[in-house]
């Protein structure tokens, strides 16, 4: 008989919750008992889990000694007070926030690029989710990098609004049906228009003049590869998508390798799926491609005219399931088959 597994998820009532709700029992999950957890503002809603529906639980009463494994995804400062508390009562924590991935000792985990580090999970009770763009963009460059090595790597992400949350989906609804209907837009602030626009302004500006959402890629990419010679270039822009975030990848291999060759070790790839050819529509899109699914897309390969050693890329994956809830949920996989 399989052993199952008591799960908590944090921040249910949130799309990227929702979604590991989802991916849990999509991909038959061994769970016991499932717990929806959110702030005590949701406490009287509920959340699907399957076919069944789960009431929301207050967080902040919840006792962590009844789960094995909690997901979390409720933002960073939550992660802050409630993983350690979870871990203190013998929970392990996965946790989809920015709060752990850059300490040494919480290992930064991709399943189909760096699985071996989840056995370091013991040394905090916590294994960290990468970013969305970053998970998406070492997926298909790993076959690449194991062959023969990357030097630079150059990305610019046209990333869905989806990727700041729920309130970021309801405003781009806003915004759209306003300039549709041909009424003027009120947006408060500074901040640019999304609807119909291209906006290079994601998370706050660091003082090399960079995001911290570029820099996210930066710090994350070298950690999962274990790597800190990468060379890494990223610009950051938010579209007016829902769902999926595309990427313009170039980057100079260590040795010379042909887009033949590339296409060949992309093909057997684990969670890539390659979509490669030189007519219309014989390319993957964020939209007809992967939002609603679970691979990481790649197409447009070709050997950069630029650059001796240059390979160009452009990968597409739905934010929320692989480059969130989905990368949780395998984590969540090798844990309890391999080490809880």
């Amino acid at each position: 008989m399989t052993r199952e597994f008591d799960i908590a998820v944090v921040g249910a009532t949130g799309v990227v919750g929702e979604a590991m709700l989802a991916m849990l029992a999509e991909r038959k999950f061994p769970v016991g008992t499932v717990y929806a957890l959110a702030s005590e503002k949701s406490i009287g809603k509920s959340v699907d889990f399957g076919r069944r529906e789960l009431p929301v639980d207050d967080l902040a009463e919840f006792d962590f000694s009844a789960v094995e494994i909690g997901l979390f995804s409720a933002g960073a400062s939550v992660s802050a007070e409630y993983a350690p508390k979870a871990v203190a009562a013998g929970c392990t924590v996965i946790d989809n926030t920015s709060n752990f991935r850059y300490d040494d000792d919480i290992p930064l985990v991709v399943p189909e690029v760096n699985a071996d580090k989840i056995s370091e999970y013991k040394k905090r009770g916590i294994v960290a989710n990468p970013n969305c763009s970053t998970i998406q963009m070492v997926v298909a460059l790993k076959p690449i990098y194991d062959a023969v090595g990357i030097k630079r790597i150059n990305v610019s992400t046209y990333q869905a609004v989806s990727g700041a949350g729920r309130v970021a989906v309801e405003e781009l609804v806003r915004q759209t049906s306003m300039m549709l209907s041909g009424q003027p837009l009120d947006i408060e602030g500074d901040a640019k228009q999304i609807a119909f626009n291209a906006v290079p302004h994601i998370d706050v500006f660091e003082d090399n003049r960079y995001t911290r959402e570029e820099m996210k890629i930066v710090w994350e990419t070298r950690k999962i590869f274990d790597d800190d010679k990468i060379l890494i270039n990223p610009t950051a822009v938010r579209i007016p998508a829902f769902y999926g975030h595309s990427e313009a990848v170039s980057i100079e291999t260590s040795d010379k390798i042909s887009a033949e060759k590339v296409c060949d070790l992309l093909r057997n790839a684990p969670g890539v799926c390659l979509l490669d050819g030189v007519v219309t529509g014989a390319y993957p899109t964020a939209v007809t491609d992967s939002s609603g699914t679970d691979p990481v897309y790649v197409g447009r390969v070709r050997e950069d005219i630029s650059h001796p050693r240059g390979i160009n890329l452009w990968v597409v994956a739905d934010n929320i399931r692989k480059g969130a809830a989905l990368n949780s949920v395998q984590i969540a996989e090798i844990l309890a088959k391999n080490h809880l």
